[in-house]
């Protein structure tokens, strides 16, 4: 047991940059990273490790090399990556995603790009449908809308871009649930949590009658949480909600109206 390999970190670290100034392996793999985590640096030194000086033919033979390394980093699907990448980093930052997600989504626009979709297509699009089809597939509630406004894209090409994806990777995105979407509402427009229960109750009533079928799931989220404030004697404003949940007041009082017929309640 003594001399078994330890697969744990070789020093306690807090970020990035300590992390390879201290470990001796280098930073993990990952599809999220352009390289994958494994780039070729070529110093522009010409010494070698015990600092003497290269030999004239061995100059000329890392300078050849490093002539090619720039060339194969030149390419026009490296530069794509490198966009879609970059891009990812900002959605991330902005949406607050979880690292499995991005590296979901990488993996998927890298997949597009086998499959030569993303030619004459923008590479903005094509990320952005690739990360909200990551977020279907790993039920991390964020919409068409939050993506289209932190990418600076409108959602209808963002929605051509998905459907083009989907159809070509043979994607079943399963639909989301509506609890995820009243968690996040009720703490945006500050919904105490005996309200946010009733609501989830309400829902689960909402579900197990198949009233939701088919139905957005983040208006019937904001639907069953305003519900949920009127019989808490909570007041909270239609238009507060739908600001949280990126939909217009007119849907929630049509899904509201909805709800009370199927499911006998009381105004």
């Amino acid at each position: 047991m003594e001399k078994i390999e330890s697969s744990g970190p070789e020093y306690t670290t807090y970020d990035l940059s300590e992390f390879m100034t201290k470990t001796r392996s280098g930073a993990g793999q990952s599809l999220a990273m352009f390289d994958m985590g494994l780039p070729t640096i070529i110093d522009s030194i010409n010494r070698d490790a015990s600092g003497n000086s290269l030999s004239s033919y061995m100059k000329n033979t890392f300078g050849r090399l490093r002539v090619w390394d720039n060339r194969s980093k030149s390419k026009l699907t490296s530069r794509g990556l490198m966009r879609a990448v970059l891009v990812l980093n900002k959605l991330k930052a902005e949406l607050g995603i979880p690292d499995v997600v991005i590296e979901k989504a990488a993996y998927l626009y890298r997949k597009a790009m086998i499959s030569k979709i993303t030619m004459g297509r923008s590479s903005a699009s094509m990320t952005c449908a690739s990360l909200y089809a990551a977020c279907r597939e790993t039920d991390t509630p964020r919409t068409l809308n939050d993506i289209a406004r932190v990418g600076n894209i409108t959602r209808k090409d963002i929605s051509k871009s998905y459907r083009n994806l989907i159809k070509t990777l043979d994607l079943r995105p399963k639909p989301y649930d509506s609890s995820e979407f009243i968690t996040r509402i009720s703490s945006e427009v500050g919904i105490s949590e005996k309200t946010r229960r009733n609501a989830l109750d309400l829902l689960s009533k909402v579900v197990e009658k198949e009233i939701s079928a088919g139905k957005n799931p983040m208006g019937l989220a904001a639907a069953v949480l305003y519900l949920s404030c009127v019989k808490n004697d909570e007041r909270k404003k239609q238009a507060d909600i739908a600001n949280a949940s990126g939909i217009t007041a007119v849907t929630i009082r049509n899904r509201v109206e909805s709800l009370r017929k199927e499911l006998g309640l009381k105004n």
